[in-house]
């Protein structure tokens, strides 16, 4: 089925973030990953290369195109490589972190903080899980008290990616402690700010090279002034965001089970076994045939949310049902493709492997597959 979402100048885009992946991000993968974290001038070259905020206008230093097609051509490109774990941080900054300035940010905030945004100096990330707290928002024990022109933050957070790299921080704090989501605000956290701490780099089962932290904040004096949006109103911006986050890592789910995939029909026609290739195999066959199937089908949602989303029209519901389906999907794509890799499918030198344990966590970020499942079953009025 031909795929009409993109237009030339999206190719074009394609062809040069293709020659980026391969020259700035692949050779250096294993060490990467062996180091826990990608450099930072990794956000540095990407922004001169104008793959950091292509929807912030021209002004400001951006490519000045709010088009979505544009984040999900670098997102499927670090799939399709099997970088994901690098690439995940360039993907955040972008598809995550930046709507969050784009919408919220007043004109002193674009003006202090956009420009190095879009050229990798400052890099962002979000930090909204706490230990203990999982999935509920509301139950949040990070505070942050007034006191003249500052907020005095106190708490943690976990799980954070970019956090150790992050100059940037969009935190979520309880301003208003006596209440549930309607206490919550956003607090940009800076770098060198008094009393931030960063925790050990966590060392988690995949996506080795994307170093995620645990932040601490004893008496953090944070300016009045770095507050995002309004006060009070943190989960209302928390929530508008999170459909594109969502889409977002759905479209990484798919990108991934298209590249197990292929590595896989490469395989299966290379390997013999008994005399013959082991794709020829009628129970291979249908294996390939039934993931190529589910795979296309998901690449279709997909491409359809994204229409939806440049068209204003995404719902929180459409986005929670593209992310469980797909990075299910993603899941079990590539635990098919090791099994059909065999003993070669647990190597760490094939990519296969890597992106085995690297798969194994997106059916969890950004919100659980029971999450979403409640969402879309909320939705049906059950």
């Amino acid at each position: 089925m031909e795929r009409t979402l993109f237009s030339e100048e999206h190719e074009l885009f394609r062809t040069s973030v293709r020659r980026f992946v391969e020259k700035e991000i692949v050779p250096h993968h294993p060490d990467w990953e062996r180091a826990g974290i990608v450099p930072r001038e990794l956000f540095s070259s990407a922004g001169a290369h104008g793959f950091l905020g292509m929807a912030v206008p021209e002004r400001y230093g951006g490519g000045g195109v709010d088009d979505f097609r544009y984040n999900l051509v670098l997102g499927e490109e670090v799939q399709r490589s099997g970088t994901g774990g690098a690439g995940l941080g360039l993907t955040l900054h972008n598809d995550i972190c930046l709507p969050y300035f784009l919408a919220l940010a007043s004109d002193e905030q674009k003006d202090r903080w956009l420009p190095g945004i879009c050229s990798g100096d400052l890099i962002t990330a979000i930090a909204m899980t706490e230990p203990g707290m999982g999935s509920d928002l509301a139950g949040m024990a990070t505070t942050a008290r007034r006191d003249g022109d500052t907020y005095v933050v106190n708490g943690s957070k976990t799980f954070i990616t970019n956090g150790i790299n992050a100059d940037l921080v969009i935190t979520a704090v309880k301003t208003d402690p006596s209440q549930r989501h309607r206490g919550i605000s956003l607090l940009v956290l800076e770098r060198g700010m008094g009393g931030f701490e960063r925790g050990r780099n966590l060392d988690k089962v995949g996506l080795h090279a994307q170093d995620t932290a645990e932040l601490f904040f004893t008496d953090v004096a944070v300016p009045v002034t770095n507050l995002l949006g309004t006060e009070g109103q943190g989960f209302v911006h928390l929530v508008h965001n999170l459909p594109q986050e969502r889409l977002s890592i759905a479209a990484a789910g798919v990108a991934a089970a298209e590249a197990a995939l292929g590595w896989t029909l490469d395989y299966a026609k290379e390997r013999t076994a008994f005399g013959q290739p082991i794709g020829s195999f009628q129970h291979s066959r249908f294996v390939l045939a039934e993931m190529a199937t589910e795979v296309a089908m998901g690449r279709v949602f997909v491409d359809r949310c994204v229409v939806a989303l440049g068209e204003g029209a995404l719902t929180a519901e459409e986005a929670a049902m593209a992310k469980w389906w797909c990075t299910e999907l993603q899941k079990r794509v590539v635990d098919q493709c090791v099994q059909l890799h065999g003993g070669y499918g647990y190597m760490l030198e094939y990519p296969i492997a890597r992106a085995y344990t690297d798969a194994r966590i997106t059916t969890i970020y950004g919100g659980t597959t029971e999450i979403m499942k409640e969402i879309v079953g909320r939705s049906l009025g059950v």
